[in-house]
């Protein structure tokens, strides 16, 4: 019997009036974790065609180190996710600017998002903010 290693990430997703919800928890801290869990919300996004996105990250550990994170935005190319707003709550305010540096990247290669602190600003970004 082959053991299957399970997952260091779980996503719940939820339909909003904005579009979507990624409640994103588990342990990050390596690229191929973060590719992984970007592309199970890219899926998502394409397959219920969310116009918005709201990403909560609850994850434990690291983001990626900042010589990853240019590569992590070159692989989220072509996945559909060029065309979606996407909001992103980092719960561990430390980790705010290494998420902002990838936010930067992303908007370089036509990506359009922001990082925020709580999810009432996040969430009033997507209904109401400039587009």
């Amino acid at each position: 019997m082959s053991h299957v290693p399970e997952s260091p990430y779980r996503i719940r997703f939820s339909s909003t009036d904005f579009g979507l919800k990624a409640h994103v928890q588990g342990v990050n801290g390596r690229l191929d974790t973060t590719l992984a869990y970007w592309r199970e919300i890219a899926d998502e996004v394409r397959r219920v065609q969310a116009p918005c996105l709201l990403v909560v990250d609850d994850m434990e550990g690291e983001p990626p180190p900042p010589e990853h994170l240019l590569e992590f935005v070159q692989a989220m190319r072509g996945l559909g996710m060029e065309q979606v707003r996407v909001a992103y709550v980092e719960k561990h305010l430390e980790q705010i600017p290494q998420v902002e540096l990838a936010s930067i990247f992303a908007s370089e290669h036509g990506f359009q998002g922001r990082v925020f602190a709580d999810e009432r600003s996040a969430v009033t970004w997507l209904r109401y903010g400039e587009r």
